[in-house]
This record gives C-alpha cells, structure tokens and sequence, in this order.
C-alpha cells in the first residue's frame, strides 16, 4: 500500500492506494505538527509500503513537518517516501503562496503572480495512483525564500 499526504491542503488530507486504486481517504482537522506522526504510525501498523507527499508550493510549515518526519520514518524504519507536486492535485491551478501572491504553473516553470481577488483552487485524490507523477528530488520546494 501507498499513502499520498497532500500537505498543502487545508485540512490536510491523506489517501491510501491498494494495488494503485484509491483505497480510503483520512482529513486531519488539526495542526499537522500534532496530527500527522500518530497516523503515519497507524498507516505503517496497516502495511503502507511507501509514501507520496506534495512538495510544494504552498504551506511551508505543513511540508517541512511532513518532509522531516517521513524523513525520519525512511532513516529508522526503511520506509522510501517520495515528493509530487500539488498542481498535480488540483488541476494546475494557482496555489496560495502569500497575501495576495499564488504559485502558477506555466509550462515546467513555477512562478508566483498576484491576484486582486481570491482564487478558490480545490484540491482531489486521484482515483488512481498513476495519475500522480513522482518528482526526482523528494525535497521541499518552496519558491518563496524564508523571512529573516
């Protein structure tokens, strides 16, 4: 089993994949910093093989909580994890970055740009794994440099 951790999302939201097809879908409503390793050691008790997360762009508390603890899972535990991106998730539309700022995605290129109003960008498991595509680095990205 795989499980895809779409730290982006806001509740976060994780999907399990049996044999590739959607198997069950859990929303954590709480902070991912209290939330997310309780269930990422249920999901290891049920079988999950590997993991999938959304690097980025977006939330970059919720990623780094994410990449750090699966991070710790791969180094004591052996379990591999592996980064998608969250445009993957909700159709290329923009992502929230910061204020009025969203991440958009023109052709491979990630960019941020500002928009007057808001932009509602829903975010969906896919059916099947398959449609998700794995990033070769399975480090954050997060496009926006940390405030000093």
């Amino acid at each position: 089993m795989v499980a895809v951790i779409n730290t982006i999302a806001s509740p976060l939201e994780v999907a399990v994949y049996r044999d590739g097809i959607l198997f069950k879908r859990v929303t954590l409503d709480g902070l991912a910093s209290d939330e997310l390793l309780p269930l990422l050691l249920e999901l290891l008790k049920e079988g999950v093989s590997s993991f999938l997360y959304t690097s980025g762009p977006g939330s970059h508390m919720a990623t780094k909580i994410c990449y750090t603890l699966l991070k710790s899972v791969e180094v004591l535990k052996g379990v591999p994890f592996y980064a998608v991106s969250g445009f993957d998730l909700n159709g290329n539309e923009p992502i929230k970055a910061l204020g009025k700022l969203y991440f958009i995605k023109e052709k491979e290129n990630i960019i941020t740009k500002k928009f007057q109003e808001a932009v509602e960008s829903s975010f969906v498991m896919p059916e099947r794994l398959e449609h998700l595509k794995v990033l070769e680095c399975s480090e954050p990205d997060y496009h926006i440099a940390a405030v000093r």
